[in-house]
């Protein structure tokens, strides 16, 4: 226990010599909270002069900095509701109500048996499967050769999948593919395909001739997994969760801290240059992340400037008005009039 906790803290101590993008970011975004007031606007000028105004700053700018959320891979057609949902969890909703995705993950299920084999069908469509609509194939040839970064809140791998720079990427919630210890000793992250793989078997799924896995016809898939399936940790047996920032108990494991680093020099470095702040899908929900950051940061420096597409939710503080270009939008619609 003691070789455990001085390495923990061997290992915290390292990180904190390392600059961290996403403390730095939230720091920049609750002083926006405290310095913007509340007048707020939704730009000025139509939609389709708004769109070329943004293919010319994307065009121009010294560096672009892409800000992601949820509504970016709504955009792309992953939806926890409706057809996806009935398609894949059409049992758990006949067995316990819920209609929804993020409902049944919240679920407290009498069993860890029943917990993982929903979870697994979780992981796999959110994480394994491609989005079924092409936006970030489409969102990457505008940055491709370029000076860009990426932050998110995502965490369905999206962006490396559709070919983005894994070294300009930084996920700051987790990610789907991606297990941790509930012992808080245990500092590190496990890649969880192979186990996802075989749970999604054993549940009697079975893949067809393009890879993907399907109920035979006339099957009904198992909800529960056998007992030995359950997930647990290499290093000590115990058992595991998935790497989702929940609470302070997730892990930010190396690759985080120096995702966080790298962010954050990006930032400082580009910090007075033509920047563009592109926020893509940022919805209310953790909006001192990427929000009101790029809001600050904006307002710093007088040659940077600020984009906002989002569906029913663009809009930016009125005194960055005249630097800002708020598209209200369904994503993949403004990048194909982008093109």
């Amino acid at each position: 226990m003691f070789l455990r906790m001085r390495t923990k803290n061997t290992m915290k101590s390292l990180y904190e010599d390392m600059p961290n993008g996403y403390r730095e970011m939230i720091r920049k975004g609750l002083t926006a909270v405290r310095y913007f007031s509340r007048n707020m606007s939704c730009g000025h000028g139509a939609k389709e002069g708004n769109i070329q105004r943004l293919k010319q700053e994307i065009e121009t700018a010294d560096a672009i900095v892409i800000g992601a959320g949820a509504g970016l891979s709504t955009s792309a057609g992953f939806v926890y509701s409706g057809e996806r949902f009935e398609k894949w969890f059409s049992d758990y909703a006949e067995k316990y109500g819920f209609r929804d995705m993020y409902s049944g993950g919240f679920y407290p299920y009498k069993t860890k048996e029943e917990f993982w084999a929903y979870w697994a069908r979780y992981i796999y469509i959110n994480r394994y499967l491609d989005a079924p609509k092409p936006v970030y194939e489409e969102l990457f040839p505008f940055v491709k050769g370029k000076d860009y970064f990426v932050i998110t809140t995502n965490v369905d791998h999206c962006f490396q999948k559709a070919g983005f720079d894994k070294k300009r990427l930084f996920y700051t919630q987790g990610d789907y593919g991606l297990f941790q210890s509930v012992n808080p000793d245990i500092q590190k992250t496990y890649d969880n395909e192979e186990w996802v793989m075989k749970v999604m078997e054993a549940q009697g799924y079975v893949k067809n001739t393009e890879g993907v896995f399907e109920v035979p016809a006339g099957g009904k898939p198992l909800m529960t997994i056998p007992t030995e399936m359950i997930p647990k940790c290499p290093d000590d047996g115990s058992d595991m969760t998935t790497n989702l920032r929940a609470d302070d108990s997730f892990v930010e494991n190396e690759g985080w801290h120096r995702a966080a680093a790298a962010y954050s020099d990006f930032i400082r470095r580009h910090k007075d240059l033509h920047v563009l702040y592109l926020e893509l899908g940022v919805g209310g929900n953790t909006p001192v992340i990427i929000k009101y950051p790029f809001w600050q940061m904006t307002m710093a420096n007088k040659k940077a400037v600020y984009a906002c597409i989002n569906y029913g939710e663009a809009f930016c503080p009125a005194e960055i008005e005249d630097r800002s270009n708020c598209i209200d939008g369904d994503i993949g619609d403004v990048l194909e009039k982008l093109k």
